[in-house]
Formats: C-alpha cells, sequence, structure tokens
C-alpha cells in the first residue's frame, strides 16, 4: 500500500507542476492580450485559440487531482445510511465502475485523436490539432487509475468508507 500510495503522491506532485505551468501561461498570455487590445488596439491572433486548448488541459488535469482525493462529482444517497462497517462496500463498487467507464472513455478519445491526427485536423498556424487533444486519453487514462487506486486503498484502509 506505501508503495501505491507514494506513486499515487508522485504522479500527483507532476500533475500540479503541469497544471500550474498551464495556468501561468494562461494568466499571461490574456494579461497581454488585454495589455495589446487595450493600448496598441491589436493582438495575437492565435491567442484565443491556444488559451481554448489549454482550458481543456487544465481541466483534465483537474479532474485527475481530483478523482484522487475523491473530489469527483458523485451522488451518495446510501453511504450515509450504512454502518461504518459496510461503508466500504458502495465506495469500492463506485470507484470500480467508474474506472471501466473511464478506460472505455480512454479508448475512445485514444480512436478520436488518432483520427485527427489521420486527417490532419489543424487549430491555428498548421499546428496539428492532436497534439493538444493528447490530454483528453491522458486525462482519462490518468482517472481511470486513479480510480482504481482508490478502489484498492478503500479496500485495504482499515478505517472503513472512504479514505
Amino acid at each position: 500500500m506505501r508503495f501505491l500510495k507514494s506513486l499515487n503522491q508522485w504522479l500527483a506532485k507532476i500533475e500540479l507542476s503541469l497544471l500550474l505551468t498551464v495556468v501561468m501561461v494562461m494568466v499571461m498570455l490574456s494579461g497581454l492580450q488585454i495589455v495589446l487590445r487595450k493600448l496598441f488596439n491589436t493582438g495575437i491572433l492565435w491567442a484565443d485559440i491556444f488559451l481554448r486548448n489549454l482550458v481543456l488541459w487544465v481541466s483534465f488535469i483537474g479532474a485527475s487531482l481530483a478523482t484522487m482525493e475523491n473530489k469527483h462529482i458523485n451522488i451518495n444517497l446510501l453511504t450515509p445510511l450504512l454502518s461504518e462497517k459496510w461503508r466500504k462496500i458502495p465506495a469500492i463498487f463506485i470507484n470500480l465502475v467508474a474506472f471501466a467507464i473511464t478506460l472505455l472513455l480512454t479508448k475512445a478519445s485514444i480512436q478520436f485523436v488518432l483520427d485527427e491526427k489521420e486527417f490532419a485536423t489543424t487549430i491555428f498556424n498548421d499546428v496539428p490539432a492532436w497534439y493538444f487533444q493528447i490530454i483528453i486519453p491522458i486525462g482519462f487514462a490518468l482517472m481511470a487509475l486513479r480510480f482504481l487506486f482508490n478502489s484498492i486503498l478503500i479496500a485495504f484502509d482499515r478505517r472503513g468508507g472512504q479514505s
């Protein structure tokens, strides 16, 4: 379990570093766009499209981090009604179902990115769209991994309930 927790934390550090970098780029580029538009009546042509695609990155990295901390969106009607002894069962089941669903989404998004690459879709200045869209299968794969980790950690947690 210690290895799994360490791996989870190591991934989180990488994700958080990437998330902070992307957000800083977004803030700086947005600020530059505002200054250029207000003071010089111009702007960077590709900046808005680039920023829109960076939002995709922030969303998927944030979703993976939220999944790690069991902060993803869920409807929890049954668990509060159960005793501490039985709370693990629905938590493990929910995480395993979410794991299976995100695996399917990973597979579908890989096909989507491969199709985008094959059709040579571009975003701006001949930059291939798949460069930015690669975060979709990576994000779903990270979430799947986190749902699996969560189910294992909950199963072996002696306290019961969600960890």
